[in-house]
């Protein structure tokens, strides 16, 4: 039998490995964290380039409101019908190899959309673009739960992995007014070539294979769900510019109702139901994804709204318009990072209650002030304080969701509230743009899609409050 006295510096020697072993570890826990927000920062590049790209592609390719509508929205509506699907596609399957599969599609798509010689093939490609990051999206974030297990450090990761997706949404307006403004609209979509490449090398090399589980894929669901968005899609886009009453706008609301109520029907009778419908019987998971859906509603929507006023009402170019949005989009990371501190002491349920209800009050001050004579300063001080909030809410409420669902349903929780929300920017780009259409756009049009965001985020700030419970 060994004694304590046969190897007396056992302990030293320990503490020097577990010192040794240490560095190597954060410094693999670093490349990982950057690898698995890469397929973020490449989708979040694209969404918050094409807002400021948005007048200029109307112009070049001679889209109207509802062709333009149709460039942002074709991909949060692949995006958003194919996220559950994605999400049972990572669990069948393994999340890492749908993860690459996703961004072998984004980066591909993002090829053919530089290419595009119309609007036609432009909507196919953002259609194709949605795929690939419906695929990776749940992945990225079921392989950051088994990466970084440990509950603690999985916060203060979030809030990292948040700022540097927010980072990227930040910067984005600046590098698509730059690149539009220099280089022309396709430029906008060739960034994402060397990104997705990286991407592909670096899962090999750094991220490990999640095993595979068996899983039903219940096509008729996704198959319901996708027809119930892209039929709601058609009614929100083509309904300002047809008509309300127009034959074809009717009758896509009509399948709206009658698909989703089949698919309603389908999940509750379904023996393996694609929505997790045993976590939403808990009222924390149920919480965060209407959270989700109406945060996305009122940001993305906003955001689609303002590259436009910035261009159309106060004659800002693309570069000045892109740095103009900078005040509302760059601080998003200083909220991820404010979160990073203050969520594992307040909770995620105070910390997101407060953030809805500061960004709320933040655009509700920003339409009280909305007038031709507003200076461009104030505009940015009340955007920048109301996204602040945002910057919390974001990684606040995938901490309660990931808290409700836990390890065993990572893959599907996360796609869920992926899909909540994505359906959210659906909605809110869509409904948004019908409001601009109706009210002619200018500072009209723009402070009534300003108080929606208002309504939206005092909601659901309203609904985190009391649905959200506190969790050990």
């Amino acid at each position: 039998m060994i004694t304590d006295s046969a190897v007396p510096h056992a302990p030293a020697n320990g503490r020097r490995g577990r010192a040794a072993r240490r560095p190597r570890t954060q410094r693999r826990g670093g490349a990982q964290l950057l690898v698995l927000a890469l397929g973020f920062v490449m989708a979040s590049l694209d969404t918050g380039i094409m807002n400021v790209a948005a007048d200029d592609l109307r112009a070049r390719l001679g889209l109207t409101m509802s062709g333009l509508t149709w460039v942002v929205d074709g991909y949060v509506l692949a995006f958003a019908s194919l996220l559950l699907l994605a999400g049972s596609l990572a669990k069948r399957f393994g999340a890492r190899r749908i993860y690459l599969l996703g961004l072998v599609v984004f980066t591909t798509a993002s090829l053919l959309g530089a290419a595009a010689p119309d609007g036609a093939v432009l909507v196919a490609a953002r259609v194709a673009q949605g795929a690939g990051a419906a695929l990776f999206m749940p992945s990225s974030l079921s392989l950051l739960m088994h990466a970084f297990p440990e509950p603690a450090r999985r916060a203060r990761i979030l809030g990292v992995w948040s700022a540097i997706v927010s980072t990227s949404v930040g910067l984005a307006p600046t590098i698509g007014g730059l690149l539009v403004g220099t280089l022309g609209w396709r430029s906008i979509f060739l960034v994402n070539l060397p990104i997705g490449i990286a991407g592909l090398l670096l899962t090999r090399r750094f991220i490990a294979a999640v095993p595979a589980r068996a899983s039903a894929l219940g096509g008729t669901g996704h198959l319901l769900g996708l027809l119930t968005l892209g039929s709601l899609s058609y009614g929100l886009i083509e309904g300002p510019d047809n008509g309300w009453s127009d034959p074809w706008v009717l009758g896509a609301f009509a399948v709206t109702v009658l698909a989703g109520a089949g698919f309603a029907l389908r999940e509750r009778s379904a023996r393996h139901p694609i929505l997790p419908v045993s976590l939403f019987a808990d009222s924390s998971f149920a919480a965060a994804n209407l959270v989700g859906f109406l945060f996305n509603f009122a940001f993305y929507g906003t955001l689609f709204v303002l590259g436009l006023f910035l261009q159309t009402a106060r004659g800002a170019t693309p570069v000045a318009a892109g740095l103009q949005m900078l005040p509302a989009v760059l601080v998003l990371p200083f909220g991820n990072m404010l979160y990073a501190r203050i969520g594992p002491r307040l909770g995620n349920r105070t910390a997101l209650t407060a953030s809805l209800g500061l960004s709320a009050a933040g655009y509700a001050v920003l339409v009280a002030l909305l007038t031709p004579g507003l200076p461009y300063w104030a505009i940015a001080v009340v955007l920048a304080v109301a996204n602040i909030g945002g910057g919390v809410s974001s990684p606040a409420m995938t901490g309660v969701l990931m808290e409700a669902a836990g390890r065993e349903h990572a893959d599907i929780g996360s796609a869920t509230l992926n899909a909540n929300r994505q359906v959210g920017s659906l909605v809110g780009i869509a409904g948004m743009g019908a409001v601009l259409t109706a009210a002619g756009g200018g500072y009209q049009g723009a402070g009534i899609a300003f108080l929606l965001t208002a309504a939206a985020l005092a909601a659901a700030a309203a609904i985190a409050l009391l649905g959200i419970r506190t969790r050990a």
